[in-house]
């Protein structure tokens, strides 16, 4: 157990990596490059493959985005991080499966941009993913439901960045001003979430259209013309990209084991 154990802890520390490129590009385009933003998620990844070793990073981003993924749908199936089976329990652990679900879709990207066939229009793939949905029976239900879901991520979001009790799932040896960099990531997250899932519940119950669906890049693209918010949002997450590189080495992950008990996480 202890060689599949590290394995898993391997895997979702690389997903927080991931998770940080990721976030420190999007903050980055989004406060100096226009163009970039305006098309969404592509541009993302785009400023990633001109980067140097940007092919190799790019497939680095593939599997730690899977992974991170695969790690947030450990909570709705396992429960791993002892959130309960209440309805606050089941509020955080079905926010945790729409971050799996939108870091699937970033992780099909990446991989898109690491094989050559990407660059096709961003958030093309999750408009052409929600079109499909669309067009089986009770698709529009999903899609709106998913979007009240990403609604509860955002609230989840806000309260980590006012409460400040993400901290307790980091190490004290963690630096001082981790504090203050999760909580004004979470705050931007927050924003960011609440726009997708409104993009969603548009989509799904108001029949909107697929197009209107967006992702990552998408939603901080349609914040462009918001003067103050962008700007604040943009670096909200350029911080959350570097508290994620502080995750990926002091987070405590919980031991994906159903005989391990509860999580073990620092008093605050």
């Amino acid at each position: 157990m202890v060689d599949k154990s590290e394995k898993f802890n391997w895997l979702v520390r690389v997903g927080y990596f991931s998770r940080a490129v990721l976030y420190t590009v999007l903050g980055y385009i989004a406060l100096t490059s226009a163009g970039e933003i305006s098309e969404g998620t592509d541009g993302i990844f785009k400023a990633v493959e001109n980067l140097p070793g940007g092919t190799a990073l790019l497939w680095i981003l593939v599997v730690g985005l899977f992974a991170y993924a695969l790690f947030r749908f450990a909570s709705p199936l396992f429960d791993i991080e002892n959130n309960g089976s209440d309805t606050k329990g089941w509020g955080k652990r079905i926010g945790h499966a729409g971050s799996g679900i939108a870091h699937l879709v970033l992780a099909w990207t990446a991989y898109q941009f690491a094989t050559g066939s990407g660059g096709s229009g961003g958030g093309s793939g999750a408009s052409q993913a929600a079109a499909g949905v669309l067009s089986v029976e009770f698709g529009g239900a999903v899609i709106g439901i998913l979007g009240l879901a990403f609604f509860i991520a955002a609230v989840a979001q806000a309260k980590k960045a006012v409460s400040g009790d993400f901290m307790n799932r980091i190490s004290a040896s963690a630096p001082g001003f981790t504090r203050m960099l999760g909580g004004a990531g979470f705050a931007a997250r927050a924003v960011v979430y609440a726009v997708i899932g409104w993009s969603l519940v548009q989509t799904g119950f108001l029949s909107s259209g697929a197009d209107n669906v967006k992702t990552l890049g998408g939603a901080v693209a349609s914040l462009a013309g918001t003067g103050w918010l962008f700007t604040v949002t943009a670096v909200g997450l350029l911080l959350f990209g570097l508290f994620s590189f502080i995750l990926a080495r002091y987070r405590i992950i919980p031991d994906l084991d159903s005989d391990a008990g509860v999580p073990e996480f620092r008093a605050a």
